[in-house]
């Protein structure tokens, strides 16, 4: 680094995985960023502390954008930190914190990885560092989406078990005392009465001792687990479809009979008329 004094922010993160790794602690950290401030003879801003927090990208962080804020105000210039992961597992991010210290005359120091970013050589192993890094986090991720569909495919359905439905271990099966109501909202539904028709009916015969609502109706007309399939991440852009992974309560085709009376439905109640006084405050 140059000759210009360091004033340092300590950056100190743990995250929920890291609690109880060696090494990791927070006040651990906070030791060692203090003797090698010392030793290297920098004058010590501030301390700034995240916890339970990891850094995946776009999870936000408090104190580390405070750090980044001292740093635009000119108020400390060298992030000295642990680690490099302890800023961020991503290429994406350490480019622009990179760009960020390079307009603001900054600098990093980490006491583990030596890095020296105040040069091309050290900017190029701070780049080769976060790149391993976040490639271990996407192998982790591959390998943990490999195994849930295999679990999926074998039925063994995550998340909460859908009415009609009991666990038997890991595997999610028919409940003998439930799936007949199942059945029968399908066949209403099918023989063309609404979601709120339905669940009038069950309400009124305290059908399964629970509140029906249209909206519960319109749930499970529309979840395909009823026929036996799954779909997984279905509020993500890249939804995934498993057939056949449990055994269903209703068949395939009344499933897709039910959806093609949803659609007459919805056209039921279409206005095909348009009314000259429709929305009109009389006077």
């Amino acid at each position: 680094m140059n000759e210009e004094k360091k004033i340092a922010g300590l950056y100190i993160r743990v995250s929920t995985e890291d609690q109880a790794r060696e090494g990791f602690s927070l006040s651990e950290q906070e030791k060692r960023l203090r003797a090698m401030c010392e030793y290297k003879g920098y004058e010590i801003y501030k301390l700034y502390k995240d916890s339970g927090i990891s850094a995946k990208t776009g999870n936000y962080r408090p104190a580390f954008e405070e750090l980044l804020q001292d740093i635009k105000d000119k108020k400390c210039n060298t992030i000295v930190v642990l680690k490099l992961d302890r800023l961020t597992r991503s290429v994406y991010d350490w480019e622009n914190i990179l760009k960020l210290l390079e307009e603001n005359d900054a600098y990093l120091d980490c006491a583990n990885d030596d890095i020296n970013t105040t040069n091309a050589n050290g900017k190029m192993i701070s780049r080769i560092l976060t790149s391993v890094s976040q490639q271990e986090i996407e192998r982790t991720s591959e390998r943990t989406k490999i195994g849930l569909a295999g679990a999926i495919a074998s039925g063994h359905i995550p998340g909460h078990t859908p009415f009609g439905y009991k666990r038997d271990g890991k595997l999610m099966i028919p409940d003998i005392t439930t799936k007949h109501i199942v059945e029968r909202m399908y066949q209403l539904y099918f023989e063309g009465n609404s979601y709120q028709t339905i669940a009038n009916i069950f309400n009124e015969e305290n059908v399964g001792n629970k509140k029906w609502r249209d909206n519960t109706i319109l749930e499970m007309i529309e979840n395909p687990i009823y026929k036996g399939d799954y779909l997984h991440g279905k509020k993500t852009k890249h939804p995934t479809y498993y057939e056949d992974v449990v055994e269903p309560i209703v068949s395939k085709e009344m499933w897709g009979n039910c959806q093609v009376q949803q659609q007459k439905n919805s056209r039921s109640y279409q206005r095909y008329q348009t009314y000259l006084f429709l929305g009109k405050v009389q006077k």
